[in-house]
């Protein structure tokens, strides 16, 4: 009689695959990268019809002209030349702020872990703890990057029912492509983050948003000074 070695790439393979049929059988993430998919068409086309309306501050008398989008590549990250760290309504609506959303997808799906005693039985069963945080970052990196790929797509339908142009500077199709290939990869080092938070508050929902919104607002400035258009 022989004995079948559980080896590490054989329990991590497991797990994932089982995270895998999790993550993309419940709702939670058709949900959330449908929101990705509308948000950046509607961004779009309601800064497009705002832009060159003043509202005027009752207090003050200070009068303050919104500027829309002048290119729908905006709403994926601003050139290099230009403002990256700027505070106004292009420099914060754009494709960045959907690491906050990674964050509630990873709190939301660990929650629901220890919630449900899946990951009780999952440790008393099989599973060690670094398999788990392995197969987590993994599964839910693929679910940040599907959320940025929605983004992306709504950009390009939320610039064409705008009317915004298209055209690329110097850097062109390139630049573009380099653009979104560092977004996606900052997935990676947002998630481990967001991921400790969620293991260390286990089933406290909130705790662990408020704990991975912390973290990610100073790490937050970082993402337009390395991922430029």
């Amino acid at each position: 009689m022989s004995c079948e070695h559980n080896g590490f790439g054989k329990r991590l393979g497991t797990m994932v695959k089982v995270d895998i049929r999790r993550m993309f059988t419940m709702p939670l993430i058709y949900i959330m990268v449908g929101a990705c998919l509308v948000m950046p068409v509607l961004i779009l086309v309601m800064t497009t019809m705002m832009d060159g309306s003043v509202t005027v501050d009752p207090q003050t008398g200070v009068e303050t002209v919104i500027e829309g989008f002048d290119n729908a590549w905006q709403a994926i990250g601003a050139y290099s030349d230009q403002g990256m760290m700027s505070m106004d309504m292009t420099g914060m609506c754009n494709i960045n702020m959907l690491f906050f959303f990674v964050a509630v997808l990873v709190c939301l799906f660990v929650a629901d872990d220890f919630r449900s005693g899946y990951s009780k039985n999952l440790f008393t069963v099989r599973a060690r703890k670094g398999d788990y945080v392995i197969s987590k970052t993994l599964v839910c990196f693929l679910g940040g990057a599907a959320m940025l790929l929605a983004f992306f797509v709504g950009t390009m339908l939320g610039g064409t029912i705008a009317g915004l142009p298209f055209q690329l500077r110097s850097s062109g199709v390139a630049g573009l492509v380099t653009c979104m290939l560092c977004k996606i990869s900052l997935v990676a080092v947002f998630v481990p983050i967001y991921l400790v938070w969620s293991v260390a508050a286990k089933q406290k929902l909130w705790l662990s948003l408020v704990g991975s919104f912390m973290t990610g607002m100073l790490l937050f400035m970082m993402v337009p000074m390395l991922s430029p258009l």
